[in-house]
């Protein structure tokens, strides 16, 4: 993230166009695996350049994308992002329900209902106020209680502000679950569908979701594999009404990929606050009030409770 905050060059298609660079050079052909660059393309045909530096030209049809392949185990996956202090905004305002969030996320972590890592709860504060739609998932605390009760260090707290799970670790006692006063950590009761597990050899509290193990926790991870690539998580680039804001709070900066903008001018104009602030856990998960909504609220059917209340 550039520390420029004034700069409208981080954008959407910005991060999209890096997420394009990761399109694939691996192959069928075993002349052209492990190709480093796409020379040029021609409709259907792709020229590539192969480890021997010589020009070979494929049928677009070839081509596969790349999977994230970044695999980080041991000390540096407990560490954490050296210089960073990852922090998430959501704007209640822009939520419609889309669920382009949880969509994402499910998709890339490989998970599904009930089992998910995100989920878009309907929300009133009082039977008097309109229902909005809140996306909640893992807060990553600063004073996280599901790290102070495992036994065995399986969750543990990255100097760069994410919380994740060591699975080779866990054993399942589910402490973590019951400290969590926000109930976003899940259990593996069975085996996973191998249908629905990618194949991976990577071992890493980095990838949630790959290689799934039975009797034991997963969670929201803030995608830290994406953003060592340089890329955000997926529910901020999947969100077609910039409701997440993602960045460093080193740099006092988040962006939602349209917009970047300094954390602390956020908070302060828009009210932002955290869930249960009181229980001191402090999350790295802000919340800025549903007001000035961009869309009227719908249920799950589609009905305007708005339009209906007003009558």
């Amino acid at each position: 993230m550039e520390n420029k905050i004034t700069e409208t060059t981080n954008q959407r298609r910005d991060f999209l166009k890096t997420a394009a660079i990761g399109v694939a050079v691996a192959t069928c052909g075993s002349a052209i695996c492990g190709c480093n660059k796409v020379a040029a393309t021609a409709e259907d045909k792709v020229v590539l350049l192969s480890p021997d530096g010589e020009l070979v030209t494929v049928d677009s049809s070839d081509l596969k994308e790349k999977k994230n392949s970044h695999c980080v185990t041991g000390e540096a996956s407990r560490k954490g992002i050296p210089g960073k202090k990852f922090v998430m905004v959501v704007d209640l305002a822009r939520c419609k329900n889309a669920k382009k969030c949880q969509e994402a996320c499910n998709k890339n972590h490989h998970t599904q209902a009930p089992k998910e890592y995100l989920k878009v709860l309907k929300m009133q504060d009082n039977p008097s106020a309109s229902p909005y739609w809140q996306p909640t998932m893992c807060f990553h605390c600063d004073e996280p209680p599901c790290v102070k009760v495992c036994p065995v260090d399986a969750t543990f707290k990255r100097d760069d502000g994410l919380v994740l799970i060591d699975n080779d670790r866990c054993i399942g006692c589910r402490f973590c679950m019951a400290a969590c006063p926000y109930s976003q950590r899940v259990f593996n009761w069975g085996e996973p569908d191998d249908s629905e597990q990618p194949e991976s050899t990577c071992m890493s509290p980095e990838k949630s979701g790959v290689n799934t193990t039975m009797g034991t926790v997963e969670k929201c991870d803030f995608c830290p594999d994406m953003v060592r690539e340089g890329q955000m998580p997926h529910c901020v680039s999947a969100c077609p009404n910039g409701v997440f804001y993602f960045g460093d709070e080193n740099e006092d900066a988040v962006t939602n990929g349209e917009d970047t903008v300094r954390l602390s001018k956020l908070l302060s104009d828009r009210a932002g606050y955290r869930a249960m602030e009181d229980l001191g856990t402090k999350p790295r998960l802000y919340y800025l009030p549903p007001v000035n909504r961009l869309f009227p609220f719908e249920d799950e059917e589609g009905i305007n409770n708005e339009a209906e209340s007003a009558h």
